[in-house]
This record gives structure tokens, C-alpha cells and sequence, in this order.
């Protein structure tokens, strides 16, 4: 014991003796409010011993058992949980707590979308007999960007209040490593035995004239103090549609310059051709085929120039989302000799391992699956594996569920109906589809092909039927892919999909009354 304490301090001998006194306490008197409070500090740890453990290292502010680099999502979920199991840890991060997702991702973007979401159904409301003035409904930007950045704040000081409650150390400045098991942050050197990358990613800026003179990226349009009334969009994944539908929504002129003749590839057809049919429809312009050279102002605005030739615009506002690159050019990954492929993705094993022991990445900055939900679950598995005793633990990267926020919605899961073919043989699979007027739109006094539209396919493999993929786009996608998601997880088949009594009238009844119906197949249990 002796050697144990020499090493640490006053305080250290005086929290050990206040342990011991809590037993006696316990046996002989009633807890007094100062052993009240130390006893509800400890229950979040696992035992005494992994208690006195993390007491026996604190008196070393610049050593831990686990580091962390990115207090984004995945990166928090990792910490807090390795923290539940008594060990010491940090977070370093540069920026805000809660990554891009808190910040300039998943929930502003989720604000804006509610809000041109409203807009789109308070014009619709002349249809139910409403009294709308035509498409002046009194929309303030200045004030939406308030409460939606008061919001952010408050999350951050959410983040920053879990991490305390778990006893996590936060590293406030930018780390790069030193070596396979030590950070440099400023001029402070850190150590761990265990050290996570998971820095996330940061928006692409087009390597072309006049782009950062001109251009915003992602980051930058959640900085717009007003709103742009001309937009050029520039890409055709799923940050471009996404933002594009809420300035179009919300009253911008709105148009999509991409390279390829639709939108989001690597969808299923059926969903990027639909989405394409319905942002035209609502009156959303596009250049397909068209790839920018230069970007140039004039006195009527941003012009965009083409490789193929000629222009688009005038613009207000160009918008740059062209895809995304890990943030990992001040880490100094060389230092540790830690790989990454030619695209900068940090390269991992299932496990999350690097090619350096003791190093370990997740989330988007390895590349696969760029979702949050899929980094939190990445996190909290590692930290299972290094210290909950779990040593088989792991993410599972397959059948991950996805939603895009466009206008309309999407909701997918698994296999698209090409990657069936190509993965199981073309004659191995069968496909359920079906496109309709959602009630909603029922009442509408338009013709039924100017109606919008939900579309929905089932992909289906073997003879058994088993459900291997689930495309979904239309009003209120977003929200009924969960459940079957789960659903497809357990390895459901058309079958147990017919067997389920639709709910009725609603939009997810359609994916349990696919024609043909309770015909083929068999139950999977």
C-alpha cells in the first residue's frame, strides 16, 4: 500500500479514509449528508476497486486510460460508456461538444427542414379550407436562425453537463499526436493506454476559380444571417438534395447543378428517380450533366461556370456539397504510423483497431457508414471490448438504416434492388413496389398525376422470400422506416410482413399489403 500512496496526496489518503468511514457508517450509524453525497457520487461506478483505481491515478493530470480526439457523437457515446466502467478518461476537442451532427449536421439541419416542412403545409392549406394568401405566409429567417443556434447552444451545455456527471475530462485545443500512445495539445504532452480517433469529417471545398471567394459549403449555410432569394446548389448526394429542398421550400429560387443526370446515387432507382420527379414538380429547376469550372461574380450575382460549356445563374448564394473529407490534416498520424487509404479515411479493422496497437478510429472518419447513430453504437461497442470485459464486442455495420431529409422524405434499409441482383443472382430475387397519392393529398384540387407521390419497394431474396431491403420515399418516410427496419434486422420475410394487420388509413400500410398478397413465401418462424 505504501509505494500505491507515495505517489499520490493529502487528498487522495483523506477520500481512502472517507471510504473506509462510509463501511463503518453503514454498519453503525444513520449516513450522515457528506457520506450521503460521496456514496451517490460512486454508484455510477462499476466497484470500489475500479473507484480507488481511478483515485490512484488522478494525482497525474496528463495521463489516462482512455483518450478521446472529437467530442462528437461517436466520440462522446465512446467516453461516457468507458467511464461507467471506472477508468480514467478525456476528451480533446477544438471546436463545439457534440461534433457536426450537434452543430452544423443532423439537428440544425432537422430545425430548418421543420421549418420549411411547415411552410409546405401551410401553403397546402387552402385545400382543406383554410384562408392562405397565396405564398406570402410571413417567414422570418433572422428569427428561425436565433432559436435555432440558442438551441445548439443549449445541447452544447448538455454535452458539456454529461460529460462531467460521467467524469470525463474534457482537453479543450487542438491534438496531434506525438507518438503511438501520446498527444501534444498546445504545449502540453498527454499519454493513454488507449488512444480513439474520431475527428469526423468536414465539407469538400471545389478545387476551381472563384470557389472560396464565392462559395459556401454546408458549414456555411447554417452561418447565413439572411435568407438567399437565388441559390445554385452544387452536387447530387444526399447534403445537396437535403439543402436545396429546405431554401426551395422556404421561398428561395433554387436550382441543382449536378454532374450525372439524377440525384443520389448508390439509392435504390426507384428513389432517386422519384425524388427528382417531385422536386420538379414543386417547381425546384436543375442542370444535370453539368460539372462547375469557375465560379465568377458580375453585377446581376454569382455566376457558375461549366466544363461542358455556357453558365448557370445568377446566383445570391452558390452552395458547395460536393461531398465530405476527414478531418485529420493536424493529427499527425505520421507520428504514430497510424494508415490511412488514398482518400484519407483512417483504415480499421472490425474492432475498430488501426494498424497501431493501442490506436483505434470510428465514425466518419474511417469512411463507412456516415451516420451518427452508427458512430455511437461504434463507441460504446470499443469501449465494451477495452474495459467491459466484452472482448468479442463490435458494431454491427450491416442492414443500418438511413433517413434523407428531402423534400420529400426518405427512408431505407439494406440491399437496393441492383446490389440483390449482383449479390445474390438476378433469378434469386423477387421485388415489391407500388407508387400512390398519399390521403393527405387526397382532397387536393389537382389532377392525380400532379398529386405528389410516395413510392415504396421491397426486395426480397430466395425462395423463403427474406426481406433484404426496404426503400421508402414520401410524407412521413422518415419515421415509419424504424420499426420495420428492426423488422428486416431480424431477417423477416414477405410473409410475416402479409401476416401483420395494416393500420389503417395510413401511408406504412401499403409496405404490409404489397400485391400480391398472401401468396407466396412462408412464415420465417
Amino acid at each position: 500500500m505504501l509505494p500505491f500512496v507515495r505517489g499520490g496526496s493529502v487528498l487522495f489518503l483523506a477520500l481512502v479514509l472517507s471510504v473506509l468511514l462510509e463501511h463503518v457508517a453503514h454498519a453503525f450509524l444513520p449516513l450522515p449528508n457528506c457520506v450521503k453525497r460521496q456514496t451517490s457520487r460512486l454508484s455510477g461506478l462499476r466497484s470500489r476497486h475500479s473507484f480507488l483505481k481511478a483515485l490512484a491515478s488522478s494525482s497525474d493530470s496528463t495521463h489516462f486510460d482512455f483518450l478521446v480526439i472529437g467530442a462528437g457523437s461517436g466520440g462522446i457515446a465512446s467516453a461516457r460508456r468507458a467511464a461507467s466502467y471506472g477508468v480514467k478518461v478525456a476528451v480533446v476537442e477544438k471546436k463545439a461538444l457534440g461534433g457536426t451532427c450537434v452543430n452544423v449536421g443532423c439537428v440544425p439541419k432537422k430545425v430548418m427542414w421543420n421549418a420549411a416542412h411547415v411552410r409546405e403545409i401551410m401553403l397546402g392549406a387552402k385545400n382543406f379550407g383554410f384562408d392562405v394568401d397565396g405564398h406570402d405566409v410571413g417567414f422570418d429567417w433572422p428569427m428561425l436562425k436565433k432559436a435555432r443556434d440558442d438551441y445548439v447552444s443549449r445541447l452544447n451545455g448538455i454535452y458539456a453537463k454529461n460529460l462531467a456527471a460521467s467524469e470525463v475530462a474534457l482537453l479543450e485545443g487542438a491534438a496531434s499526436f506525438s507518438g503511438p500512445k501520446s498527444l501534444r495539445i498546445g504545449s502540453k504532452e498527454y499519454t493513454a493506454e488507449h488512444i480513439l480517433i474520431a475527428v469526423g469529417g468536414q465539407p469538400r471545398m471545389l478545387d476551381i476559380p472563384g470557389a472560396q471567394e464565392h462559395a459556401i459549403t454546408s458549414d456555411g449555410f447554417f452561418e447565413l444571417a439572411e435568407q438567399p432569394k437565388r441559390v445554385g446548389v452544387v452536387g447530387g448526394g444526399y447534403i445537396a438534395v437535403e439543402l436545396a429542398g429546405v431554401l426551395h421550400e422556404l421561398g428561395s429560387q433554387t436550382t441543382i447543378i449536378c454532374r450525372g443526370d439524377g440525384v443520389l446515387r448508390g439509392f435504390d432507382e426507384l428513389i432517386s428517380t422519384t425524388l427528382v420527379e417531385e422536386m420538379k414538380k414543386a417547381g425546384m429547376a436543375f442542370k444535370h450533366d453539368a460539372t462547375p469550372k469557375a465560379i465568377r461574380k458580375e453585377a446581376e450575382g454569382l455566376i457558375v461556370e461549366l466544363e461542358e460549356g455556357g453558365t448557370v445563374g445568377p446566383f445570391d448564394t452558390v452552395l458547395l456539397a460536393t461531398g465530405r473529407v476527414t478531418a485529420i490534416d493536424s493529427l499527425g498520424l505520421a507520428e504514430a504510423g497510424v494508415e490511412t487509404d488514398k482518400r484519407g479515411n483512417v483504415l480499421v479493422d472490425e474492432y475498430q483497431n488501426t494498424n497501431v496497437g493501442g490506436v483505434y478510429a470510428l465514425g466518419d472518419v474511417c469512411g463507412r457508414v456516415q451516420l451518427t447513430p452508427m458512430a455511437i453504437a461504434a463507441g460504446r461497442r470499443l469501449a465494451d471490448r477495452l474495459f467491459g470485459s466484452l472482448p468479442e464486442a463490435k458494431a454491427d455495420y450491416d442492414d443500418v438504416p438511413t433517413v434523407v431529409f428531402s423534400h420529400p422524405p426518405i427512408g431505407t434499409v439494406g440491399l437496393t434492388e441492383a446490389q440483390a441482383k449482383e449479390e445474390y443472382g438476378e433469378g434469386n430475387v423477387r421485388v415489391y413496389s407500388s407508387k400512390f397519392v398519399n390521403l393527405f393529398y387526397g382532397p387536393w384540387r389537382l389532377a392525380p398525376e400532379e398529386k405528389p407521390k410516395t413510392a415504396m419497394k421491397m426486395v426480397c431474396v430466395g425462395e423463403e422470400e427474406r426481406v433484404v431491403g426496404l426503400h421508402v420515399i414520401g410524407m412521413g418516410a422518415d419515421e415509419m422506416l424504424q420499426g420495420f427496419a428492426v423488422a428486416v434486422k431480424m431477417g423477416a420475410t414477405k410473409a410475416d410482413f402479409d401476416a401483420c394487420v395494416a393500420l389503417h388509413p395510413t401511408a406504412a400500410e401499403e409496405l404490409v399489403t404489397l400485391s400480391p398478397w398472401g401468396l407466396r413465401g412462408k412464415r420465417s418462424r
